[in-house]
């Protein structure tokens, strides 16, 4: 059993979505990979999801890293993620791939495709729970936690100027990160409410909807809509998930009636006359095994 001021199950402390950053907060690169907590209690370790699933069996060299760069005993908040070995850009495919049940298989793909933990917030360290301390104040002692740690564990960039925080949105996004998270330097860590803002990169793309999933929790909306991309040659070639409807309405009923729409047929993918242009975003990902809308 972990001794520590902060044990799990804990939810992460989240983020809404804004059309601009705020004035005067503290910016971050937001990641492209696995929201993580790690429980560190002397060798005993635990990775837990934002959902509070268990992910150490899956990233053995994150287990190794954190026993090598953290201190004995300490909680931090930070996101997992691996990076193409040709260019450095992160690769959420790849990630979903360690998400495997044989454990032969879980130790090659560490191997080949080696994962590492950003750290952005530090939640306790020894005996002190320090969610009720300023961000300012948590991220300080992340740094000198941080300081010439070994590979596998990073510290996240920060900045408070809001100018460089617009040029990190642009020039990071051909690295692959998902935008910008803005923090209040006054905030407090507070789990499962939406503290922070983030800014998202948005695209739009011509799909075609050949699925969907009704919500968990309410079986008369929308949980996720599976889509499929056009290929050069004029067929379906990817399939892909829209994440939760949350700003749309209710579109079950219209998505049931083009059962009937003469493009959507039992064997075949619906013609071109169907496709919809529907806002994607550019998050958007085949969900892991074990996963819903593409969250842990």
């Amino acid at each position: 059993m972990l001794n520590l001021p902060v044990t799990p199950p804990l939810e992460p402390m989240l983020a809404r979505l804004v059309e601009a950053l705020p004035a005067e907060w503290w910016y971050e690169p937001k990641w492209d990979g696995f929201r993580a907590l790690i429980f560190r209690d002397g060798a005993e370790v635990r990775i837990e999801s934002r959902n509070q699933r268990p992910l150490a069996r899956y990233f053995p060299e994150v287990v190794s890293a954190v026993k090598q760069a953290l201190p004995e005993r300490c909680v931090v908040d930070g996101e997992i993620v691996t990076a193409r070995p040709d260019d450095g850009r992160l690769d959420f495919y790849s990630l979903q791939q360690r998400l495997h049940p044989a454990a032969s298989r879980v130790d090659l793909l560490a191997s080949q495709t080696p994962a590492t933990l950003i750290a952005f917030d530090l939640i306790a360290s020894d005996d002190e729970d320090l969610r009720p301390l300023p961000f300012h104040e948590r991220r300080h002692r992340l740094e000198a936690l941080l300081e010439g740690v070994a590979p596998g564990v990073s510290l996240t960039p920060l900045t408070d100027d809001l100018e460089v925080a617009g040029e990190w949105f642009k020039a990071f996004e051909g690295a692959g990160l998902d935008g910008i998270i803005a923090k209040h330097p006054a905030s407090t860590y507070q789990p499962g409410r939406r503290v922070m803002a983030k800014l998202k990169h948005d695209r739009t793309a011509d799909c075609v909807v050949v699925g969907y999933r009704t919500h968990k929790s309410r079986a008369d909306a929308i949980g996720s809509l599976l889509l499929a991309l056009y290929s050069e040659e004029g067929t379906p070639a990817h399939f892909d998930t829209l994440p939760p409807l949350k700003r749309l309405p209710n579109h079950r009923e219209e998505l049931v009636g083009f059962r009937a729409h003469p493009g959507w047929r039992s064997t075949h993918a619906p013609s071109a006359s169907s496709i919809r242009s529907i806002p994607v975003n550019k998050a958007s990902k085949p969900e892991p095994a074990g996963a819903e809308n593409n969250e842990l």
